[in-house]
């Protein structure tokens, strides 16, 4: 792909507006494992991978998330600077089929109906590897933990619910690569709440009744205006619930009960034995507490210890599981880019 006349400014994490420093460039593999990046619908996360998995010094550009032509350009321009033998691992927004490699994103439009790992690897002139931030994210929370055996799901609790699976430290991608996509399906139906029914509710991806509508983010927030018909937050209604408002405790208590009964089936289903939760909902701690204790009081299989915790890694998590994926790949040997990786 020829050369952007004008790439875009790469600025580092945490900075919107101050301009920022681009990567260094190097000459050749040595000392590098590979290229990760991770796509969400408003910026590009970018850094080296050194051959004992350490990030190196991080990027960030904006995504050019209905644009094909700049999305490919934005990744030119981060990966310019490294030698072509050091393959790409993307963490991305979105679910990409692992039979046909065919990507499906809302939130980075461009990319949805491509073979994206090959549509990227003949515009980059390197090899790709493409994963769903949600199985990167579980993955490096699982690594992060030491759980290289048994079964880690890493859920998502944010604008909306997902999760990833991991397995022996290995991302479980399943039939179309939608495993761990627990926020999806019409389970819900009308729920009893301040003497009316909420719900079933039409959700995003065409069904009526998931998990999304209501175990999000925006879910609180419609269990909450439901009972009280105030439009607040999420983040005010857990400051408020953790205050002792009695019209915050109740909305919470909602959501925990609709949440808690799925997950524990989840559990009961995958004997997982970690379940990290990334997402806005996971910055408040005591609420993943209360989940995690809803959650245990409706397993087969009791614990004492939490199962359902916060996240360790916030932000970085789904740059660090791209990153790991590289392992499979020395520097400088990579397989012909027709083959899949190795699992």
């Amino acid at each position: 792909m020829p050369e952007p006349s004008h790439p875009p400014h790469a600025e580092p994490p945490g900075s919107d507006d101050a301009p920022g420093r681009r990567v260094p460039a190097r000459s050749g593999a040595p000392g590098l494992r590979g290229l990760a990046a991770d796509i969400g619908g408003s910026f590009i996360k970018f850094a080296p991978v050194g051959l004992d998995g350490a990030l190196g010094e991080a990027s960030r550009v904006s995504t050019p998330s209905t644009d094909w032509d700049g999305f490919c350009r934005a990744l030119h321009s981060l990966c310019a600077p490294f030698a072509e033998d050091l393959a790409l691992s993307l963490s991305i927004a979105g679910i990409v089929d692992a039979e046909t490699g065919v990507a499906l994103s809302a939130n980075v439009s461009c990319t949805s109906g491509r073979r994206l790992a090959a549509s990227l690897e003949e515009a980059l002139g390197r090899r790709v590897l493409v994963a769903n931030d949600a199985d990167c994210f579980a993955l490096a929370e699982a690594r992060g933990r030491g759980a290289a055996r048994g079964v880690v799901f890493g859920i998502i609790l944010g604008s909306g619910v997902g999760g990833g699976l991991v397995l022996d430290g290995r991302i479980v991608e399943g039939a179309g690569g939608i495993a761990g996509e627990w926020g999806h399906g019409p389970i819900l139906g009308p729920i009893r709440l301040g003497g009316r029914d909420l719900g079933p509710l039409p959700c995003g991806c065409g069904q009526i009744g998931c998990l999304d509508t209501l175990g999000s983010a925006r879910g609180l927030e419609r269990i909450d205006r439901h009972l009280h018909g105030e439009g607040r937050t999420s983040p005010v209604i857990v400051e408020h619930w953790r205050a002792g408002e009695a019209s915050a405790a109740r909305a919470v208590e909602a959501w925990s009960d609709i949440m808690s009964g799925p997950l524990a089936v989840l559990v009961n289903a995958t004997g997982a034995v970690l379940v990290p939760v990334g997402g806005g909902l996971s910055n408040s701690a005591p609420l993943i507490a209360h989940l995690d204790a809803a959650v245990r009081r409706r397993l087969l299989r009791r614990t004492a210890g939490p199962l359902v915790v916060p996240a360790r890694l916030g932000e970085a998590a789904g740059l660090l599981g791209a990153a790991i994926r590289l392992e499979a790949f020395g520097a400088g040997s990579l397989p012909p880019a027709d083959r899949e990786p190795p699992p």
